[in-house]
């Protein structure tokens, strides 16, 4: 009888360890999977640092390009732009243009403060004068607004000229090409016709 019992508990204890065994051998494979996944995820982790590294180098190239190229702006996009741009808001033309330069620095004849113009182009009765901003912002407008205002006595042999403003940036916001014509501004933003004036039809600008 004690044979019986104790070959049963034998018995028991084998099948117990052979299940503990499976146990144990599922256990190690789902550790080993899961292992094996961590490394995977590691890996991916690593290509996608990477990436993002090269990601954000590229993109501060692609700033620093547009930073240099934004110096150029006023040459490359707005200049070319400037006849259509008096057709469109007071009527002038290319043909008309009598004078027009990029960098004009200019020095004022009694405090000889020298002040920089983007782009000043004189057509017919007006004179244009361009400010080409990077980043466009209500309060870069208003200072605009107070050079436009000082503007005429830097350009003493155009005094029968009628001086207007034109803003220009890559990108203006709605609101800013509102605020721009509140102010008397011609508005420009990069479009189709490389520079387009922004500004609601039957727009006239202040004369300062």
């Amino acid at each position: 009888m004690a044979d019986v019992v104790l070959k049963k508990r034998v018995n028991r204890l084998e099948d117990l360890m052979a299940q503990l065994i499976v146990t144990v051998d599922r256990t190690q494979r789902n550790l080993d999977q899961l292992s094996a996944e961590m490394r995977e995820f590691k890996a991916e982790m690593r290509d996608f640092k990477d990436e993002s590294r090269e990601f954000k180098r590229e993109m501060r190239q692609a700033w620093g390009e547009l930073s240099n190229k934004m110096g150029t702006m006023a040459e490359d996009l707005v200049a070319p732009s400037i006849g259509r741009i008096l057709r469109e808001t007071v009527g002038g033309s290319k043909e008309e243009i009598e004078f027009m330069a990029v960098r004009v620095r200019k020095q004022h004849p009694v405090t000889r403060h020298n002040q920089e113009y983007d782009v000043v182009a004189v057509c017919g009765e007006y004179m244009l004068i361009n400010e080409t901003k990077s980043l466009l912002n209500p309060e870069s407008m208003e200072k605009f607004i107070t050079k436009l205002s000082n503007a005429r006595e830097f350009f003493p042999e155009y005094a029968g000229k009628k001086i207007i403003g034109a803003i220009a940036s890559l990108y203006v916001d709605e609101s800013l090409v509102r605020f721009g014509e509140r102010l008397g501004l011609i508005v420009l933003g990069f479009g189709e016709d490389v520079m387009d004036v922004l500004n609601q039809p039957g727009f006239t600008p202040t004369v300062f």
